[in-house]
């Protein structure tokens, strides 16, 4: 009996829901389900396939990508990243297979999903404090090598999803909800909270970063005085409260040298520049920069190097500039603008009654703030697991966008009509 093509966009669906959430816990789970709505998607063929409206932009960076996988020096390192590609669909599968009402409960979702593994990452943050002050070992240093990494294989990646969660339940704390709907605003304050506790013991200082303009932009939307209040507060609490989190919140002014990373990163970013400024246009290749850092690094620098990763440049702007090319890195950046530019036009044309819509805006223009702000300091953008959460959060903010525009044009359309059957009349 043949399946209706109703049913396989409803699996498809049903496939695309499952790979967002599991992106919190299993990659490899969540690409397989994404391949598995991609196909299914493509054979229901129930609706017109649809793609956000940052797509010229985001085809300009990919072409830039393939040219320099092309004329890269040794193609083969490129094809990790290559594959890397694949990610994107996700904004084609989301566009296309979910509704505004469907993003709002994947989000709802996230949010109870990360707050229940925030509890047990922030009880083995006390656990294992504890084991080291009963060792009397550095607290400092146990802290950093013990930093919580939930499912994911790096505390940095981890740190990089529950960033954007924590955005988008702040935002539906703040616009999402009704005001008669305490119980549920409590739940999900509670769940803030405990996102944002994991994050400060998680110590990785670029996400607090983007974390912190992020979510003063959303206050400063919601209210201004508890934009300009909260930061100084947590700044307070995080430079009086001694422990770990107090020393690296310090470190990000007073490193301590071979412990913090500070030194290393302005190795990276010298490196980075003279990579970009002998390939300015294509780049070096793709993962090139692993394989010839050595070659760029400044001659007057100290040696042996201070201990870090020194494997990419961390930072995306400097990174996909080295291995692309500038006009490719051009062509990132007007995308994210792009996508600030669209939800904000669009949110400006919602009343406040449209908490749905309104949202999903404000979440995903807080995502792009976080993700510019802590791509300063880490190439977030280039983590499969982090891009994909980004991607989702995009396209379920390109939803309201068109959700928006066929409103107006419904609200449009009767007004026109009424004005031709008045001219009608007197005719």
């Amino acid at each position: 009996m043949p399946v209706s093509r109703e049913n396989l966009f409803r699996a498809s669906f049903l496939a695309a829901f499952a790979a967002a959430v599991l992106i919190l816990i299993s990659i490899s789970l969540s690409q397989t389900l994404l391949a598995i709505s991609l196909a299914l998607l493509f054979a229901s063929r129930h609706r017109p396939l649809r793609v956000p409206g940052m797509w010229l932009p985001l085809a300009l960076f990919l072409v830039g990508t393939l040219l320099a996988l092309v004329f890269s020096p040794s193609p083969l390192h490129g094809l990790p990243q290559l594959r890397k590609m694949f990610v994107f669909s996700t904004l084609l599968v989301v566009s296309s297979a979910f509704s505004a009402a469907a993003a709002v409960r994947l989000f709802v979702t996230w949010g109870a999903l990360e707050a229940s593994i925030a509890i047990f990452g922030l009880a083995q943050f006390v656990s294992r404090l504890h084991s080291a002050y009963v060792q009397h070992s550095n607290i400092y240093l146990a802290y950093l090598n013990a930093r919580f990494a939930g499912s994911m294989s790096l505390p940095i990646t981890f740190a990089g999803q529950d960033m954007v969660v924590l955005l988008v339940l702040l935002a539906y704390v703040l616009f999402g909800l009704r005001p008669d709907r305490r119980i549920e605003r409590l739940a999900a304050s509670a769940g803030c909270g405990l996102i944002a506790l994991v994050l400060l013991a998680n110590g990785t200082r670029t996400v607090w970063l983007g974390c912190a303009a992020g979510g003063v932009w959303l206050l400063w939307c919601w209210k201004r005085w508890v934009a300009v209040l909260t930061p100084a507060l947590l700044v307070i609490l995080l430079w009086a409260i001694p422990g770990p989190v107090h020393d690296r919140f310090r470190s990000i002014f007073r490193p301590q040298q071979n412990v913090d990373s500070n030194e290393f990163r302005v190795i990276c970013i010298k490196t980075g520049i003279r990579m970009i400024e002998a390939h300015p246009l294509l780049g070096i290749g793709l993962d090139e920069t692993k394989y010839h850092f050595l070659d760029y690094l400044p001659a007057d620098t100290p040696r042996p190097l201070p201990p870090g990763f020194y494997q990419h440049l961390h930072n995306f702007y400097l990174q996909y500039a080295a291995e692309r090319g500038i006009p490719t890195l051009l062509m990132m950046i007007w995308m994210l603008l792009s996508i600030i530019r669209d939800f904000h036009r669009a949110l400006a044309r919602l009343t406040e009654e449209r908490r749905e819509e309104r949202f999903l805006l404000y979440a995903g223009i807080a995502t792009v703030i976080g993700i510019m702000v802590s791509g300063l300091f880490e190439v977030n953008l280039g983590d499969s697991e982090v891009l994909t959460v980004f991607l989702v959060v995009i396209s379920c903010g390109y939803l309201a966008v068109d959700q928006t525009r066929r409103g107006q044009q419904a609200r449009v359309q009767p007004a026109s009509t009424l004005s031709n059957a008045n001219l009608s009349a007197a005719d």
